[in-house]
């Protein structure tokens, strides 16, 4: 791969001239500025090389012998110098008062061929300079061009009349050989640009033919025996005119300079192999090969001489050495016999031989080629025309036959920076700052500046290590040099004034490695980083290295190794942002037809995973100039063809694309000029850069200031009225793209809403102009774009106003599902929907030991745990009822679900009835946790036991809270395991008033009843009594057998209060429907409440304020008959 081009500003703007010694180990250049200048050809750019000053008007040619070298200047003077140096031989000829345009010395370095504007060409000797030979009546006017050919028999000769002639000069008198017309352009005017170019017949190493720029912009080949043109050499990229020719020195291959580059053919096939992919700063004068090594020289209009180093890949034949292939004479070659049907062997004999002595003084014979004979042709190749002949040559030495490229890859480079101009040159500029270089010879000064001087302070220093490679990032500035002698490669980190101290890294890279490539990154500060006492806890930002190992390094600001990965191909360039890196690289090699195949991703800082991956939009033959981000911060790139392109939706992982949203050909105020831009960055709409005048490639010293160039969307549309507002809403809407996407979780800002209510003021305008022209489909679809609700009111507006019913009810119905869906719910779901595409995916893992899991179908062959039925156990009967309480608590943990399926007891329904307790110790059920009981034949045996034994002698069952007794108290409620049919003793009253509704309706009602006596009838005390029924306000008679229907029983309405009052117990009251069951014959059915009332203090003292109630006394414990039951 060749290296970079070595560029030195040689002379002022104006004609140049180069030339090579004859062993290759110094450049003779000349200008305009009446210097020759002598360069060290194994000298890099930084060289000071010997002047020749003794020219006093413009250095036109140079020439260079075994012995000495000539100069040719406007002065009318051929000047002679020893050979290497500065010192002046003396004068060889003088034009008499016009310019000299060409000196030539002939190939052994005896003669020189003298033209200038007269129509005459002088030969001089070189040791006698009296010897003088003059060729006239060829030419009509001035000779711009002389070569020799490699025999040094022949001279040609190009003038300014558009003519080609060859002289014969093998003799003492010299006369004209060939005049060749229509083949060169006519230039009268002999200051023209074009009258500069060179238009010299270049000879092949051969003889056999000269190559020759046209007027038709092609290079033709004039063969040496008809002296017409044979072929022609031309490529598509190769436009405009040639302006140069060189040939290396085997005659392998020849190179052409034009205004799209400098393209390399080969001689033998004729075809374009090599590009020049740098670009062309002025118009290419002169150019030569080095005749000891793979180099190209070349000046140009600007005064430059440029080196091209290894311009013709190792891969290839070498351009210096002669090989197989490479023959400086082609040699003719017998033709091989076609075999016939019946192999006769005197067909070859069968043309008779031309006698010898025919052709005499013919340089033909000079090389035993006889070109009448149809057996004999030219083998350029040198392997006797064998078909195979490359193949087996190849496989002879293991070699094996490859396809050359002929794009040249783009090297690395660092984005914003220049080479070194007059010892000066920028490591860095975009929009945060500029960072300059200038070179002391053993040193450098590093000067840093910043756009915004009020939140960065500028600093300089000086530099010993000669950093090459610089990154001006949000949050510090990156520096790396190169490895050389025993010094490895190191990046230095300076973050701008920090709170801590020794903010500033050094980070070694091992020895032998290179780096390519860095960028620094960062969130932009939110407040001045002046000071080192403004602490924000932004950090100091991330950095990226690329190394020549394949590696792409990610540190902290802080100098912390985060991530080592491997670059997928070719490192070109990169930049960072606040959140990511957008790498470009060339995953493969160049193509044949001329593209770079560059490829760019976007990698996060907080994962290192792939955001953006997509081949760049470089048109074939151009290469990538710029990459950098957007004020927004998206991605952007500027190619040499004049394209910025942006990828705004790049928050949407791998399905951004790439937006081209400027042609700069295409700009109103690049009409009429010649002129280019040096991308510095992207702003909103506009675009950040440097104005070049003419073929300039880089900006220069002094510092040029930024411009700002509109950003427009290259659309195609001419409509004055319609066409500015399409535009404009395309570029806003890419821009609130990238503000959109970045919200998160928020649904809008009020600078998103400001924006979209000036967008849909212009597409209201669009709809107008629509619906004026009567179309109404558009109108629609720009309907349908609007961004806020009340627009569609407008919109609706415009079409009633222009009578368009149709038009108006679709806008209305848009209008309708835009109110039903909200589009910024719509977008936000969008960005989560996103998210969630490429959220992490668990990985599959198996449960530990100790870790509950559900046992899987046919893999848990255990027995059945063993079911436990208390129900159908025997009961044990207590002692006591107090006893018969204390126990429960024992048999409460034997219970079991059973009890659902076989009915519970009287004290399980107790104990599940007075479970809800309050904070304060009562023992209060909230109303709406009121448990609801159902009808089940254990209920109504449970309550058969209750009323005709004692609560102590029936074993209980637990049942499901749907099921429970509301009397049932579950244990733990009553510390002393009292009975809950004892009246209550005053330690044991709540300290809060009761809020049970039924218990404020039974002491009104009491009240009530008390007062009104005898008076009410007998059918509402019944009513009211069954209201309100407690288990003790049965008639003691309900042993008696009635009906399945019978009569509600019931009390006085004090009598039931009262009995409800007594109860310590919060019940709930729960109207049920009591079986009670005797011998299975009988069945009642009986309402009953039961009252949820806890006495309290509070209570009490309300009862005392509406007067004394007659509480009827508790039940007596029977204890003789529970024994007698327990026996």
């Amino acid at each position: 791969m060749s290296r970079k081009a070595l560029i030195n500003p040689a002379h002022g703007p104006g004609s140049t001239c180069i030339a090579f010694s004859r062993d290759g180990s110094r450049v003779y250049t000349g200008g305009a500025d009446t210097l020759v200048r002598i360069w060290d050809a194994e000298l890099g750019e930084d060289q000071e090389p010997p002047c020749a000053m003794e020219a006093n008007e413009e250095v036109t040619t140079i020439a260079v012998g075994p012995d000495c070298w000539l100069s040719g200047s406007k002065d009318s003077d051929v000047r002679k110098y020893e050979l290497g140096t500065t010192n002046l031989a003396g004068l060889v000829a003088n034009a008499a008062g016009v310019p000299i345009r060409c000196v030539a010395i002939d190939p052994k370095g005896k003669r020189v061929a003298v033209t200038s504007d007269e129509p005459t060409v002088k030969v001089i000797g070189l040791e006698d300079i009296a010897k003088i030979t003059k060729l006239e009546g060829g030419h009509t006017k001035a000779i711009r061009r002389a070569t020799w050919h490699p025999s040094g028999s022949l001279l040609t000769t190009c003038g300014a009349d558009g003519k080609i002639i060859a002289w014969d000069v093998s003799g003492s008198d010299a006369k004209l050989e060939k005049v060749i017309e229509g083949v060169l352009p006519v230039v009268s005017d002999t200051e023209s640009s074009e009258f500069s170019h060179d238009c010299s017949a270049i000879w092949h190493t051969s003889g056999q033919y000269f190559f020759v720029a046209t007027r038709t912009h092609d290079i033709a080949t004039i063969s040496r025996s008809t002296w017409e043109k044979s072929s022609s050499l031309s490529d598509d990229a190769c436009t405009g005119g040639i302006t140069a020719l060189a040939l290396s020195n085997n005659g392998v291959y020849l190179a052409a300079a034009s205004k799209s580059g400098i393209f390399i053919y080969s001689t033998q096939n004729r075809r374009m192999l090599f590009r020049y992919q740098g670009a062309l700063s002025a118009p290419i004068l002169q150019m030569v090969f080095s005749p000891s090594r793979n180099l190209l020289a070349w000046t140009d209009s600007a005064g430059d001489l440029t080196r091209w180093p290894d311009p013709i890949p190792s891969s290839a034949p070498d351009p210096v050495k002669l090989s197989v292939g490479t023959n400086s004479v082609t040699v003719p070659v017998k033709r091989k016999g076609t075999p016939t049907l019946f192999d006769d062997d005197n067909v070859a004999g069968a043309r008779p031989e031309k006698e010898k002595g025919a052709h005499e003084g013919d340089v033909d014979d000079d090389f035993g080629i006889d070109l009448d004979n149809d057996d004999w042709i030219l083998d350029d190749l040198g392997v006797g025309m064998d078909d195979d002949g490359e193949a087996k040559r190849l496989a002879a030495e293991g070699g094996i036959k490859e396809m050359v490229s002929v794009t040249k890859a783009q090297p690395p480079f660092q984005p914003g920076s220049t080479p070194m101009d007059n010892k000066k040159r920028y490591l860095a500029y975009n929009m945060i700052g500029v960072i300059e270089v200038t070179d002391q010879d053993t040193h450098h000064i590093v000067n840093v500046e910043f756009h915004d001087r009020s939140a960065r302070k500028s600093y300089h220093f000086t530099d010993h290590f000669r950093y090459d490679l610089a990154s001006l990032g949000e949050r510090g500035a990156l520096y790396a040099c190169q490895p050389e002698a025993d010094h490895a490669a190191h990046v230095i980190y300076k973050p701008y004034g920090t709170w801590a101290s020794q903010s500033e890294w050094t980070y070694d890279l091992p020895k032998g490695t290179r780096v390519l490539g860095l960028a620094a990154g960062g969130l932009p500060p939110t407040k001045s980083l002046r000071e080192k006492s403004d602490v924000d806890l932004g950090g100091q930002g991330n950095v990226v290295l690329a190394t020549s190992n394949g590696e792409l390094v990610f540190l902290t600001g802080s100098g912390i190794e985060r991530a080592c990965l491997s670059l997928p191909g070719d490192f070109v360039t990169m930049v960072a942002g606040s959140e990511w890196v957008f790498i470009v690289t060339r995953d493969g090699s160049t193509t044949m037809d001329g593209s770079q195949n560059l490829t760019g991703r976007l990698i996060k800082f907080d994962d290192f995973c792939i955001l953006q991956k997509d081949a760049l939009p470089i048109p074939k033959r151009h290469t990538l100039k710029w990459l950098g981000i957007t004020e927004e911060g998206a991605p952007a790139i500027y190619d040499s063809s004049g394209v910025l392109h942006i990828m705004p939706r790049f928050r949407i992982p791998l399905s951004a694309t790439w937006m081209r949203v400027l042609d700069t050909n295409k700009l109103e105020r690049r009409e009429g000029k010649h002129e280019s831009y040096w991308p510095v960055g992207v702003a909103g709409d506009a675009f950040m850069c440097l104005i070049l005048k003419g073929r300039q490639e880089h900006p220069g010293f002094p510092r040029p200031l930024i411009q700002e160039l509109p950003i427009r969307l290259p659309f195609k549309r001419t409509d004055p009225k319609e066409a500015p507002l399409e535009e404009h809403f395309a570029r806003e809407t890419l821009l609130l793209d990238i503000l959109r996407d970045g919200l998160g979780e928020e649904l809008t800002t009020e600078a998103i809403a400001a924006r979209e209510l000036v967008l849909d003021k212009e597409l209201i305008q669009l709809i107008q102009h629509a619906c004026k022209n009567d179309r109404l489909a558009r109108a629609l679809d720009l309907a349908r774009l609007l961004h806020l609700t009340p627009s569609f009111d407008m919109a609706i507006k415009v079409a009633g106003f222009y009578h368009l019913i149709g038009l108006q009810e679709k806008m209305e119905a848009l209008k309708a599902e835009r109110d039903e869906d909200d589009r910024l719910e719509g977008l936000r779901e969008r960005r989560r929907g996103f998210a969630d595409d490429f959220a992490p995916i668990p990985a599959m893992r198996l449960p530990t030991a100790g870790e509950s899991s559900r046992p899987k179908a046919f893999q848990d062959f255990r027995p059945p745990p063993a079911l436990h039925r208390p129900g159908l156990e025997r009961a044990t009967p207590s002692v006591d009822s107090y006893a018969g309480n204390s126990a429960r608590g024992g048999t409460d943990s034997q219970r079991t679900d059973d009890s659902s399926v076989y009915g519970g007891t009287f004290v399980d329904t107790l104990d599940a009835d007075v479970s809800y307790t309050s904070p304060d110790g009562k023992r209060k059920r909230p109303l709406d946790e009121e448990p609801v009981r159902a009808r089940s034949p254990g209920d109504a045996g449970a309550k058969r036991r209750a009323i005709g034994e004692s609560t102590s002698t029936a074993r209980a069952v637990a049942a499901p809270q749907a099921r429970s007794n509301p009397f049932a108290r579950k244990p733990g409620t009553d510390a002393n395991n009292r009975n809950p049919f004892a009246r209550p003793l005053d330690a044991h009253k709540s300290v809060h008033k009761s809020e049970s509704f039924f218990a404020k309706v039974d002491a009104a009602e009491a009240d009530k009843g008390k007062r009104s006596g005898q008076t009410k009838p007998k059918q509402k005390e019944k009513k009211e009594a069954g209201k309100q029924t407690t288990l003790f306000g049965f008639n003691p008679a309900a042993d008696k057998k009635v009906s399945a229907r019978p009569k509600e029983k019931a009390g006085t309405p004090a009598e039931d209060s009262q009995t409800t009052a007594a109860r310590d117990d919060s019940q709930t009251e729960t109207q049920t429907d009591v079986a009670m069951h005797e011998g299975g014959d009988t069945q009642v059915d009986e309402p009953s409440q039961v009252a949820t009332e806890v006495e309290s203090p509070d209570a009490d003292a309300m009862d005392e304020e509406e007067g004394d109630i007659p509480w009827p006394p508790s039940p007596k414990h029977s204890k003789r008959k529970l024994d007698a039951a327990a026996s």
